[in-house]
């Protein structure tokens, strides 16, 4: 059961490819229809100004390096103390499953709302794990 929790491990890598390889596309696709002038990379504010029409796969890579690196910080310490359970392996594929569908919505320009309340369901899915494996040490389980 303990390498059970790669699993979604390796999902949640294969998104964050997935979401970096869907910017590329989109930024070469923005250069090839709107060619860049010198003075659109000037300084940092104007390449933000130009790649403004495809900025949101950035965002959404940007943000799978701020909550999930918390999730990627227990996976080893799970595997360590051998603590890597079913039930988090089940809270983990629950964790991806969210930061898909969140990555989906906010890649394309989806609904704020639902895209809000994915990361929130996400964020506490990720609490849960933590708590458990916290309980457990506590508990010497």
């Amino acid at each position: 059961m303990q390498i059970g929790i790669l699993w979604p491990t390796f999902v949640l890598v294969a998104l964050i490819y997935a979401i970096w390889l869907f910017l590329f596309i989109k930024r070469i696709g923005h250069m090839k229809a709107n060619p860049p002038r010198a003075a659109d990379f000037e300084t940092g504010e104007a390449a933000l100004r130009y790649f403004t029409p495809v900025e949101m796969p950035a965002n959404n890579l940007r943000n799978l390096f701020e909550m999930p690196v918390l999730y990627f910080a227990l996976v080893p310490l799970l595997l360590i103390t051998r603590h890597g359970n079913h039930i988090e392996v089940a809270l983990a594929w629950i964790f991806v499953f969210l930061r898909v569908i969140h990555s989906v919505i906010h890649a394309t320009s989806g609904p704020v709302k639902a895209r809000f309340l994915v990361y929130l369901l996400s964020c506490a899915v990720l609490s849960a794990m933590w708590i458990g494996f916290a309980v457990d040490l506590a508990l010497g389980r």
